[in-house]
């Protein structure tokens, strides 16, 4: 199951003959620079690096709401190829207001249903390597939320743990107190016999 947008995309390709297919692939790559980071916007992780797998450059910009829903922008240096750019524009469209763990659920099956069993034989690596960067940078995001879990979890055992011993350490002094009051009846009634023998001993 892919997310709806990205559905919508893979559907419309699907119903394309092969040579309005690679059209579309160029229309969606000519469209790829309207998916860079706007003045203003704010992000959760950015990833900008150069791989053996393209020809150049490319910014991965992850921004995850509220909500946990995430939006991707992406930068791509002049040298990158056309299906690079078409899977750019595809990608981030298809896979805004998803949540990271979606993304990194998702099958990588689709993309021959969008490119085309030849382009995916021919450019393998150019065809993948869009979905391997957007998956990495939400992998990233999901591991830092499940530290940051899992510290606060600690900090609240933490918490519980002193909240407990505080108690235990109160409870305990009232009850030497309450302990204690029958010791002293106890030794105070021992003294008042021991005056009476006295006196009857006179």
């Amino acid at each position: 199951m892919y997310p709806g947008k990205l559905n919508k995309i893979i559907n419309l390709f699907e119903s394309l003959p092969e040579d309005e297919r690679r059209e579309t692939l160029v229309s969606y790559a000519d469209n790829a620079k309207k998916q860079e980071p706007r003045e203003g916007e704010n992000f959760d992780l950015v990833d900008v690096r150069k791989d053996e797998e393209c020809t150049d450059t490319v910014g991965v910009y992850l921004h995850v709401d509220e909500n946990g829903r995430a939006h991707i922008r992406m930068t791509l240096g002049p040298e990158v190829q056309t299906l690079t750019r078409s899977m750019t524009a595809i990608l981030c469209k298809g896979l805004d207001g998803s949540t990271p763990q979606e993304i990194l659920n998702m099958s990588s099956d689709f993309v021959t249903r969008i490119v085309g069993t030849e382009l995916v034989r021919l450019r393998s690596q150019t065809v993948y390597y869009v979905l391997t960067r957007i998956k990495s940078i939400c992998k990233v995001w999901v591991n830092r939320q499940r530290m940051a879990h899992v510290r606060e979890t600690e900090v609240n055992v933490a918490r519980l743990v002193v909240a407990r011993a505080a108690r235990d350490l109160a409870g305990g002094a009232i009850g030497r107190v309450v302990l204690d009051e029958p010791q002293q009846i106890e030794e105070g009634a021992f003294a008042q016999h021991r005056q009476q023998e006295r006196h009857l001993g006179e």
